[in-house]
C-alpha cells in the first residue's frame, strides 16, 4: 500500500506543485490574486471547453457513458444529499437556504479546477468527467437553485419564483462547459467530419486547461487567506463529509451495491473526493447566505482534498 501511495505521489506532484506556485505567487504579491479571474476566464471559457469537446469528439461514448458507474456516482450524490438535508436541518438549524448551501458544498465537485487536471495525470483522460457534469448541472445545481429561489419568493424587482428558477436552470445549461460536452457527444455520435488542423486546434488549446485552471486555483485561495483556529464546528462537519464521509459513500455504493472495481470504482471515488466546487462561493454571494462559510469551505476542501487524493487513489483499486 506505502508503495501505491507513493507512484500516486508521485503522479499527482504536478497538481500540487502548480497549485501551490498560484498560492505562493499570490501570498508574496507576484502576481495579484484578482489576476486569477483572468486565469479562470480562459479556463472556464476557452482551455477547458477545448479540451472536453475533442477528447468527447475522439472518445468511445460507450466508456464514457457507462451506466453503472454513472448510476453508482448518482446514487452516492442523492444519498449524500439526503443525509446532508437532515443534518443541516435537524442538528444545525440552519435556514432552507443555508441548507442548500451545505448540500452543494458536501455533494458537489470541482470539476473544472481540479477533477479534470487531477483524471488527466492520473487516468490519462477526464472525459468519464462528462456525465458528472450533466448530473451536477441537470439535477444537483437545479435542486439548489430551486430550493434557493423557492426561499427567496420574488425579489424586489417582482421577478416571480418559477421565472428566476427557470432562468437559473438555463444560465446552469449553457455554460460552456456543458455546450463544449454538447457537441463533442454530438459530433461524435453523428460521425461529423472534423478536419486535423481544428483537432490540433483544440488539442493545443486544451493542454492548456489543467495548468491554467490549478494555477488559478491557487491564485484565488492564496489570496483570500486561510483560517485555521477559527474554523467552526459547522465547517468541520461539512469538511470531513466532504472529504471523507462523500467518497467512502460512494465506495460502498460503487463496490457492494453496484459491483464496480477496478478503473471505474477508482473513478467514481477520486470524482467524490474532489473539493467543493468554487461556484457554491458565486452561489452563496447571490442568494446572500452565509458568504464567509462558502469560501471558507472551498478553501479548505480544496487544502484537504489535495492531501487526502494519494490515499484514496490507493484505497479505491
Amino acid at each position: 500500500m506505502t508503495g501505491g501511495i507513493v507512484t500516486t505521489i508521485e503522479k499527482l506532484a504536478p497538481v500540487a506543485l502548480i497549485f501551490g506556485a498560484g498560492v505562493v505567487f499570490a501570498r508574496r504579491k507576484i502576481i495579484d490574486s484578482t489576476v486569477s479571474k483572468a486565469f479562470s476566464e480562459f479556463s472556464f471559457r476557452f482551455a477547458i471547453p477545448a479540451y472536453l469537446l475533442g477528447s468527447l469528439y475522439t472518445s468511445d461514448p460507450r466508456r464514457v457513458f457507462d451506466p453503472t458507474a454513472i448510476g453508482a456516482y448518482a446514487t452516492a450524490a442523492v444519498a449524500g444529499m439526503v443525509v446532508v438535508a437532515v443534518v443541516a436541518r435537524a442538528v444545525t438549524g440552519t435556514s432552507t437556504k443555508g441548507t442548500a448551501l451545505r448540500i452543494m458544498s458536501a455533494c458537489q465537485v470541482n470539476t473544472a479546477y481540479f477533477a479534470i487536471p487531477v483524471f488527466i495525470l492520473l487516468f490519462g483522460d477526464a472525459s468519464p468527467i462528462f456525465p458528472v457534469i450533466l448530473l451536477q448541472v441537470c439535477v444537483l445545481t437545479v435542486v439548489v437553485i430551486t430550493i434557493m429561489e423557492s426561499a427567496g419568493g420574488h425579489d424586489v424587482s417582482g421577478v416571480p419564483t418559477a421565472v428566476k428558477v427557470r432562468r437559473g436552470i438555463w444560465a446552469a445549461l449553457t455554460t460552456p462547459l456543458v455546450l463544449a460536452c454538447y457537441a463533442g457527444i454530438t459530433a461524435n455520435l453523428t460521425h461529423l467530419p472534423v478536419p486535423g488542423w481544428a483537432l490540433d486546434t483544440l488539442s493545443m488549446a486544451g493542454a492548456a486547461a489543467s495548468p491554467a485552471a490549478l494555477f488559478a486555483l491557487g491564485l484565488h485561495l492564496g489570496g483570500t487567506g486561510l483560517r485555521i483556529r477559527g474554523t467552526t464546528s459547522d465547517e468541520y462537519w461539512l469538511i470531513g463529509f466532504k472529504c471523507v464521509l462523500f467518497p467512502l459513500l460512494a465506495l460502498a455504493v460503487g463496490r457492494y451495491v453496484f459491483g464496480l472495481t477496478g478503473i471505474r470504482l477508482s473513478q467514481v471515488v477520486m470524482i467524490a473526493a474532489m473539493p467543493a466546487p468554487q461556484n457554491l462561493f458565486i452561489f452563496a454571494q447571490q442568494y446572500d447566505t452565509e458568504v464567509d462559510l462558502a469560501a471558507s469551505v472551498v478553501v479548505k476542501t480544496s487544502l484537504t482534498a489535495l492531501l487526502l487524493l494519494p490515499i484514496w487513489a490507493v484505497i479505491a483499486r
